[in-house]
């Protein structure tokens, strides 16, 4: 019974060191919130830039038009030499009378154009998906050099540029997210420290009486519990809500449907949870770091 009496002793204890010192905890909870905010936005923005990334990587294919002299026969053999790639998906193939009936449907001016031609002018084509983003480049080099294919495209220059930004914004994003998780523990250790410092006078009296390390350190390891705590409530609440705001303001996407944002229900409340648990985790380390430091117990 007695480690739940100190435990309950040192979490009471904690409270009150929280409004004895309130300026010292404010401070420290106004430079928690701040932080905290800004690595909350850094997550959210990190988490549509993987989303994003993601689904543009499923979206990415690669269309192979084959020449008009290609026949079935052949059509046939370039589709199962394509499947033997490595890392290639799905083969999809799509006949030039397929183009043609597809296009005058969607658009009856296409029609119009089609019956001033003798021939079909279309061409029969393949659409590849592959397993792996980076493969695209190599495995539309081995297509085109397939004989009876005309063109193996998938428009590498809108790609690469499209992914090296999500790649640069997603590096970014975490450094900011890493940086803001130390700079969090700082402030806290030092308001700690500030804390500690006026207490010192307390802490002597606790030592002499003769209080265990464990004593003297709980109540501020609770304390920089309660301060991380306190400081994630804005961010949570603007996490949430303006989220949710900026996502039916948006309409679920960013400039296009390519750039889809994620469905705010449960993401929100996982980067919240993230939140808190940062809080409360950053909180306690540097408020133990603080005491193994300063206190010499």
């Amino acid at each position: 019974m007695k480690p739940f009496r100190i435990i309950g002793r040192s979490i009471r204890d904690a409270f009150k060191s929280v409004f004895r010192n309130f300026s010292l905890s404010m401070a420290s909870i106004l430079c928690a919130t701040i932080t905290l905010l800004v690595v909350a936005i850094s997550l959210l923005i990190a988490g549509n830039v993987e989303n994003a990334t993601n689904n543009l990587k499923d979206e990415l294919t690669i269309v192979v038009y084959l020449d008009k002299s290609a026949s079935t026969d052949d059509a046939d053999f370039i589709e199962n030499s394509i499947k033997g790639i490595k890392d290639v998906d799905k083969v999809t193939y799509k006949s030039k009378e397929e183009w043609k009936t597809e296009m005058s449907e969607y658009n009856a001016s296409f029609g119009t154009v089609f019956e001033n031609y003798e021939q079909n002018p279309l061409m029969d084509s393949f659409t590849v998906t592959v397993k792996d983003v980076n493969s695209l480049e190599r495995i539309a080099t081995e297509i085109e050099e397939m004989d009876k294919v005309a063109s193996a495209n998938y428009g590498e220059d809108t790609v690469n540029t499209i992914i090296s930004v999500f790649d640069v914004v997603e590096k970014v994003t975490i450094v900011v997210v890493i940086s803001l998780i130390f700079v969090t523990a700082f402030l806290i250790t030092n308001t700690i420290k500030l804390t500690i410092y006026s207490r010192r006078s307390e802490i002597e009296i606790m030592r002499l009486v003769g209080s265990s390390n464990i004593a003297i350190k709980l109540p501020f390891v609770f304390e920089g519990f309660i301060i991380g705590v306190l400081g994630s409530l804005i961010p949570v609440i603007v996490t949430i809500y303006g989220y949710i705001i900026a996502y039916e303001r948006l309409g679920g996407h960013i400039i296009s449907d390519l750039i889809k944002l994620i469905p705010p229900y449960n993401f929100v409340f996982l980067v919240s949870l993230v939140i808190v648990g940062l809080g409360a985790l950053i909180g306690m380390v540097g408020s133990l770091m603080a005491v193994r430091k300063y206190l010499k117990v």
